[in-house]
């Protein structure tokens, strides 16, 4: 039998036994293709933090840092839930009108005299509840998520109306605390209660994606549904249940948004479903499933909201300006996925 030998590569030798100099090709590092996406993003928003750094005076300052964070956090936790959706292959058109629905829950039982406590578990259910009801009917009719969660954005946000036309403001003392109370971090910086729940919701999640049998089932079924299930993986228990984990998720951002806004209001959270994709896509996700990291989608939406800071810094520019860097970013990290898909 053969045995195998490993020959560590070296420099090449220049007449006379000396080093030539030339590095050897054998030692260059390669890192995994799936990991390139989420490089891509992180250099774009170190050159993005930059460029601001440079251009505006207390730019590069902690506390705009922490600001990132502070004006984020529910887009952060809804990024969290749209993840695991997009990882196996779905979508999520719901979570901005499930946002605005729990704002105004929260509102509505606030006001008539509903402890916090309770009106929070409510959100969350009838979030949770939600998800449930579209990911079994994704399952069992075989109806494309697209068009599932089309309807229950449409669900969602007719019953915000229902509710109430008219805003509706929160003054509980329990909300309003937890709205403007903060926590000091070193040199001075505060953040909000929002951030830290947002944290810990991404804490969570990178947990299950990476060190549990439902997050493995996830990569897997993104990756390939038929030969999950011949692997005898739980796929239909991991189907229904990331649409169970992003309706969590747009419940507890709509909570984190009411805490925001201290309002419930139907028309709450429009178009903020397209924010959380675009922020996965650019955070490196596949939207053929199977590919991506939380962590790439909160450094997308760090992303987002580091191009509207500038365009905030800069005073004469529209708002509107946004959404065109934003296409911009999109149109270029989905052809660098095509381009490692293809290699791949």
């Amino acid at each position: 039998m053969k045995q195998s030998v490993v020959v560590t590569p070296q420099a090449p030798s220049a007449p006379g036994g000396k080093p030539s100099g030339r590095k050897s090709s054998g030692l260059a590092v390669s890192v995994p293709k799936r990991f390139l996406p989420v490089i891509a993003t992180f250099v774009v928003f170190v050159a993005t933090f930059g460029v601001g750094s440079v251009r505006y005076e207390g730019f590069a300052s902690g506390q705009v840092m922490a600001n990132l964070f502070i004006d984020n956090a529910f887009l952060i936790v809804l990024a969290v839930g749209m993840t695991f959706v997009i990882l196996t292959g779905g979508i999520d058109l719901s979570v901005g009108s499930v946002v605005a629905l729990s704002t105004m829950i929260a509102a509505a039982m606030l006001r008539a005299g509903w402890p916090a406590w309770l009106t929070v578990i409510v959100v969350l259910a009838v979030g949770s509840g939600l998800g449930l009801a579209m990911g079994w009917i994704i399952h069992r009719f075989g109806v494309q998520p697209f068009i599932v969660t089309l309807a229950g954005m449409f669900l969602a946000r007719g019953l915000c109306f229902v509710i109430s036309v008219e805003s509706v403001s929160i003054k509980d003392p329990t909300f309003r605390d937890m709205a403007t109370g903060s926590v000091e971090l070193p040199g001075g910086v505060t953040i909000t209660y929002g951030v830290v729940i947002a944290l810990v919701a991404v804490i969570a999640a990178v947990y299950v994606l990476h060190l549990t049998r439902f997050g493995r089932t996830v990569y897997a079924v993104g990756g390939s549904e038929s030969s999950a299930r011949l692997m005898g993986l739980a796929t239909t228990r991991v189907k229904i249940g990331v649409y169970v984990i992003s309706g969590f998720c747009s419940a507890l951002g709509g909570l984190l948004f009411s805490l925001y806004m201290l309002s419930g209001y139907s028309l709450h959270a429009v178009g903020m479903e397209l924010d959380a994709i675009a922020a996965v896509v650019v955070g490196g996700s596949l939207l053929s499933g199977g590919v991506g990291f939380v962590i790439g989608s909160v450094v997308g939406v760090l992303v987002l909201g580091t191009i509207q800071t500038l365009i905030s810094f800069e005073g004469t520019l529209s708002s509107w300006w946004t959404k065109i860097v934003i296409g911009g970013l999109l149109l270029a990290f989905i052809a660098l996925q095509r381009i490692i898909v293809r290699r791949t």
